[in-house]
């Protein structure tokens, strides 16, 4: 008797903020994508594979939808959400249980668009009090679009995601796995790296976190022993905004130098020497060779 396997890919659609990146780590079962609580953290399609027997998912964590896209910067990640949508078989639209905003609306009608099927996954139930409230929002939610399912999902406690796998499984074709069975993402050490750096400056920094701020790795070096020297550059757009990232006495960049460093140690199992600096290049956000050197898609 052949055993059927399925295979696919399926991406995470929805506006900024609602998850997604928590949802793509929470089944994958480790971090292959940042997270913050500031909106527009993901700027990449970044997979992440989850594999198991009889299937394999690679899921596509997309940036949020920006209904209103002026800067290069935010029209090439709207390219790069739209793009997963094309490849993939399937679409997860992930909302806020708590609140849908007009970027939802936004978001829906790309999901339209696209004519892919798709599953609402209403993610954060967890903060949906009375319980009560919970089925009627479901319902209303439900209405907007012709989902084949309606899975809500706390990706935070790992809350109904297995019976979300498995609704996922059941609609991916048939097909032999696309990757190792021990891969969970197709992106580099180098890019995890400057991932981890700009997640631990969004945290540092909070609300004063420069919008034109990005992390370009210069300098990769395995040193033996279990040792790399990683040398990174954080470019940002304003000589005030490099201020505000040194901080005084470099206290904020020895402080994001520290957190990253020791993420990272964890991350790639080996001990890490990070470097860091800061330098402007005056509107990156707006160069189309800017964003071509710091790896957003240009297409």
């Amino acid at each position: 008797m052949t055993t059927v396997h399925r295979c696919g890919a399926v991406a995470l659609i929805g506006r900024p903020n609602v998850g997604k990146s928590t949802l793509l780590n929470a089944l994958v079962g480790q971090k292959v994508s940042i997270v913050s609580a500031k909106p527009q953290t993901t700027r990449h399609r970044i997979a992440g594979v989850v594999t198991r027997p009889g299937f394999q998912v690679t899921f596509l964590d997309t940036p949020g939808l920006h209904a209103r896209a002026s800067r290069r910067l935010n029209q090439a990640m709207n390219r790069a959400a739209l793009g997963s949508l094309a490849e993939a078989d399937l679409l997860l639209f992930v909302v806020d249980a708590t609140r849908w905003t007009g970027e939802d609306d936004s978001a829906l009608e790309r999901l339209r668009e696209s004519g892919r099927p798709a599953l609402l996954v209403v993610n954060k139930v967890d903060r949906v009090r009375p319980r009560e409230k919970l089925l009627p929002l479901l319902q209303s939610l439900s209405a907007k679009h012709d989902f084949v399912e309606v899975v809500p999902v706390s990706a935070l406690r790992a809350d109904n995601l297995e019976r979300l796998l498995a609704l996922i499984a059941g609609r991916l074709p048939e097909a032999p796995p696309a990757w190792p069975e021990d891969q969970v993402t197709d992106r580099s050490e180098r890019f995890l790296a400057t991932e981890v750096i700009r997640e631990k400056l969004t945290h540092v920094l909070r609300d004063e976190l420069p919008y034109g701020l990005t992390v370009e790795i210069e300098r990769w070096e395995e040193e033996g022993e279990g040792k790399t020297l990683v040398g990174a550059v954080i470019w940002v757009e304003r000589e005030g905004q490099r201020r505000i990232v040194i901080g005084e006495r470099g206290e904020r960049l020895k402080q994001v130098g520290q957190a990253a460093r020791l993420e990272l140690n964890e991350m790639l199992e080996r001990r890490i020497h990070l470097e860091l600096w800061v330098k402007v290049r005056e509107n990156w956000a707006d160069s189309e060779s800017a964003l071509r050197q710091f790896g957003y898609d240009q297409s």
